[in-house]
């Protein structure tokens, strides 16, 4: 129970250290793959640059134009400036050029509805042909398009506007190709500069030039009225310059740069015509009410003239008074002041609301010239009858001969701006490539570069933050496990382990060798001369000579660590036998160069006497057990008597014997053998086997009826991740001169 509740204490404890962030850790990890990230960084700048390289180049053209304010071709149209009316921004011009009045009929003027596509090789072929690379002597025949290679449609009509059509030409020499729809199937077959009419879709085609040779391809597509607008909208970029300067600037992008000009020009050219043609119909409209008042004026004031005339007659009165004349000068000019109102009126109520401040200020003018007529006539009214009704009808000549006259001028003035009308929009830059705008190579190459940087980063990261193995003994002691050794890994032992593996996949023979005996002076061999010295009073408490080396998990260094300790105490004059408890994938064999007949598991099944399994080495007092053939029931083997008695017998003979076994967490085999021997150790890997494992393995071993006399740690490697702090003690090296 008490076990129990230690373990489960140091689980929390442990979780609890996992969970917190190590930066200097994570920093370390990213300084040990600095390489590998630096190598991610290259190859992605190098993907970026490629990508740079092949993309199609889009290419910006533009060009300027001036809105002016409008100046009125009738009366009233300068009256909303005079009562402090401002135009309206040049967003109403925007929108007008962005329109599908203007810019269907730059699609009609242009063809922007016929795309043809030359079809070449995949990812490198439109870089070919950009580069003006000709056809080689391979490619003749084949469906590609290669520099010099050209087809210039003249006119293509569909029956269905609505539908996007897609074809594919194919050149037959000599001036001659054959349509073919989206499947492949023929359609018809023409000729340059002769009209082709297909039934079924029915379409109407003519080209004007093909200079491909007998077998190229073009993807000829027929986009549909508005698509082709929707397609140029996007495109198109229309953006003041400056505030309340009333000039555009108008750009579109694309790959093809003589595309570009032709539509930017249509599209201000067409944008002009549409503003001169709108101020004509503005004068014809104004003209045309004008015409239509004229005669009834001349009427009106025909009638008035007799009307006087005849007055006069019956009374005898020629002359008015000089105070009767002031009156009349002053009806007559207010008169002519509220017909020019409203006239202007007329003309604000088709551009403004009544709520529009101009309509309000002109309402109030009239109303104010009102109340003066008012004034004027209640004054005249004292005058004698003769003299009022004089007054009267005077007047009304003189007003309707001002309202003529005032039409009649108007009149020559709309039929001038008519025939001189110019409108106020003006062009002042014509449409001009300004140059490439994508792709931006040098962006794409430092962006894809430091998207790899990151990415590498990112892994490495992820890597340390969920593969937290042990990386230093104070882990193992934080877990009550004692840290008998720390082997730093031998490079040299670590080289020839991958060469033995790739022989002994090519021809079965794994070529290994004791690291002790080839390089005595290497590091972790003076690291595991440490381990003998500390084993030595680890097992004088043990109840026999026998030590069980295991682990959790596999390729951890095992057998490395077995056989290479009992190496080292053999040379220290001591009897010892190492045997090879892995009868499933043992491999202290290939420490001895020797291959694994004839060892354990014919010792066990009773097929070889317990002298013949114990093989001599080139060291003095060291001899080794292989693992012999894999049995069906390696785990049953151990468990009976015969082992017990082999053990007995190696003890017997032998100072010290080593016992190499399989994971604990694959099997129980360690369980099994440490039942019957009196130390155990365990290999824990650097930075591979983490502290939750080491706690299985530990409480499977206690299951077993086993004790953990304490831990080795192998491999132990000079990181950056590793090496700051008290980590940095494990790596020293002491050598004689």
């Amino acid at each position: 129970m008490t076990q129990a509740t230690n373990t489960s204490v140091r689980s929390r404890q442990t979780a609890q250290d996992n969970d917190e962030i190590d930066i200097g850790f994570l920093l370390g990890s990213l300084w040990d793959h600095k390489i590998f990230i630096l190598v991610l960084a290259v190859i992605f700048a190098i993907i970026g640059l490629v990508y740079a390289t092949l993309s199609t180049p889009i290419y910006k053209a533009d060009a300027l134009v001036q809105v002016e304010q409008k100046s009125g071709t009738i009366p009233g149209a300068d009256m909303a400036q005079v009562l402090g009316n401002q135009e309206p921004s040049t967003s109403t011009e925007v929108e007008i050029l962005r329109s599908r009045m203007i810019l269907g009929q730059v699609v009609n003027q242009t063809d922007l509805d016929v795309q043809v596509i030359p079809n070449t090789w995949p990812v490198i072929g439109e870089w070919l042909l950009r580069r003006g690379t000709r056809r080689p002597g391979f490619a003749e025949g084949s469906a590609t398009v290669w520099a010099g290679e050209t087809l210039n449609i003249r006119e293509l009509v569909a029956s269905h506007d609505s539908k996007t059509l897609q074809l594919t030409l194919r050149s037959e020499g000599q001036g001659n190709y054959t349509m073919l729809d989206a499947q492949g199937n023929e359609l018809g077959k023409g000729r340059v500069n002769q009209k082709l009419t297909i039934e079924n879709p029915w379409l109407e085609l003519t080209v004007n030039e093909l200079t491909a040779p007998a077998g190229a391809t073009y993807t000829v597509i027929k986009r549909s009225h508005l698509a082709a607008i929707r397609g140029l909208q996007g495109r198109l970029e229309i953006q003041p310059r400056g505030k309340d300067t009333g000039i555009l600037q108008l750009n579109i992008s694309g790959p093809d740069g003589n595309e570009l000009v032709q539509s930017l020009n249509a599209t201000t050219n067409v944008f002009l015509t549409q503003n001169i043609a709108r101020q004509a119909a503005e004068a014809d409209k104004s003209l045309e009410f004008l015409e239509e008042q004229a005669p009834k004026v001349r009427d009106q004031l025909n009638e008035a003239e007799n009307r006087l005339n005849e007055y006069r007659l019956q009374s005898d009165s020629i002359d008015l008074s000089f105070e009767t004349q002031n009156a009349l000068n002053s009806l007559v000019s207010i008169e002519a002041s509220l017909n020019e109102l409203q006239l202007q009126e007329t003309e604000l109520a088709r551009r403004f609301t009544p709520n529009h401040p101009v309509y309000r200020s002109l309402l109030e003018k009239k109303e104010q010239l009102l109340r003066e007529k008012a004034r004027l006539e209640e004054r005249t009214g004292n005058l004698p009858e003769t003299q009022q009704q004089i007054l009267r009808l005077s007047r009304d000549v003189k007003v309707t001969q001002e309202i003529y006259v005032q039409l009649l001028n108007r009149m020559q003035e709309l039929r001038l701006a008519r025939a001189g009308t110019v409108g106020n929009v003006r062009i002042l830059d014509d449409a001009v490539v300004q140059g490439q705008v994508a792709p931006k190579r040098n962006l794409i190459v430092a962006v894809a570069g430091m998207s790899g940087l990151l990415l590498a980063m990112i892994i490495v990261l992820l890597r340390a933050a969920f593969n937290r193995g042990i990386v230093s003994p104070e882990q193992l002691e934080e877990l009550d496990l004692p840290v008998y050794a720390t082997v730093p890994l031998s490079e040299e032992e670590n080289r020839r382990s991958a060469r033995g593996k790739k022989a002994g996949k090519s021809k079965g023979k794994p070529k290994g060798g004791l690291l002790a005996v080839r390089n005595p002076a290497d590091l972790s061999i003076e690291a595991i001369r440490g381990l003998r010295t500390s084993l030595h009073f680890a097992m004088m408490e043990g109840s026999n000579n026998r030590l069980v080396i295991t682990g959790p998990s596999p390729a951890i260094g095992k057998s490395f660590m077995a056989s290479n300790l009992a190496a080292i105490c053999a040379q220290a004059g001591q009897k010892v036998v190492v045997v090879d408890g892995d009868m499933r994938k043992g491999h202290v064999h290939e420490a001895f160069k020797q291959d694994s007949h004839n060892g354990l598991s014919e010792v066990l099944s009773g097929k070889l006497e317990f002298a013949q399994a114990v093989k001599t080495s080139e060291v003095d007092g060291l001899s080794w057990v292989s693992r012999g053939s894999a049995p069906p029931n390696p785990s049953e083997l151990l468990m009976q008597a015969r082992f017990t008695e082999f053990l007995d017998y190696l003890s017997e003979h032998f100072d010290l014997v080593i016992i190499d076994t399989p994971p604990i967490l694959a099997v129980t085999d360690a369980a099994i053998i440490g039942k019957q021997c009196g130390t155990t150790l365990m290999v824990v890997r650097f930075g591979q086997n983490t502290p939750k494992e080491i706690q299985i393995a530990e409480n499977r071993l206690a299951t077993g009826g086993v004790t953990l006399k304490g831990t080795i740690l192998n491999a132990m490697e000079k990181k950056a991740a590793t090496s700051y702090g008290y980590y940095g003690y494990y790596n020293y090296s002491y050598k004689s001169e």
